[in-house]
């Protein structure tokens, strides 16, 4: 427990004296590996949601010089804009219309297909191990044996009270 304590008061001590030692020309190592950019988690997102039709935020927040254009038409009178640029200006705001959010998706399938899939291999697991790993079956387990049992019990007379022979009728030779 005590080794647990002094090693995280070392490591903390060590973080801090890290920034203090580095020098302004020192660059963190990369490993090889690009750094993803980061993002600014304050600003709004954009999501497509059937529960939130209006997001906080446009679809798209760059735009191109074309797009700005029709920006710009968009405040004049919508009569003298064409569909196509009625659709386009709407694809600026938003990715898919509420009718393409609440369109069925196929996922359906890949799920189904993954559960046959454990199902088979499963399947092939318990024939594997019944045919290579469990041993064969009693012979206790053969209906003629299990005919014999019953007989030799019938001839023992077990439990001829409320039990076993109490159900076989001796004189008929048959079930009660």
């Amino acid at each position: 427990m005590l080794r647990l304590v002094s090693g995280r008061v070392s490591g903390l001590l060590a973080r801090r004296v890290t920034p203090a030692v580095c020098t302004s020309s020192a660059r963190p190592a990369s490993h090889g590996h690009d750094v993803s950019p980061a993002v600014d988690m304050s600003r709004p997102m954009y999501w497509d949601r059937r529960d939130v039709p209006l997001p906080d935020r446009p679809f798209r927040d760059e735009l191109s010089a074309g797009d700005k254009s029709l920006k710009e038409k968009e405040k004049g009178s919508w009569k003298q804009l064409s569909n196509e640029e009625k659709i386009a200006l709407y694809r600026l705001s938003f990715n898919q219309t509420y009718a393409e959010m609440k369109r069925p998706s196929a996922e359906w399938k890949t799920v189904l297909g993954g559960v046959f899939i454990f199902l088979g291999f499963t399947g092939l697991v318990v024939w594997w191990q019944r045919v290579y790993v469990y041993p064969p079956a009693p012979r206790t387990f053969d209906p003629e044996w299990q005919q014999k049992q019953v007989q030799r019990m019938l001839d023992m007379r077990v439990n001829p009270v409320e039990g076993f022979s109490a159900k076989w009728d001796y004189e008929k030779k048959q079930w009660k």
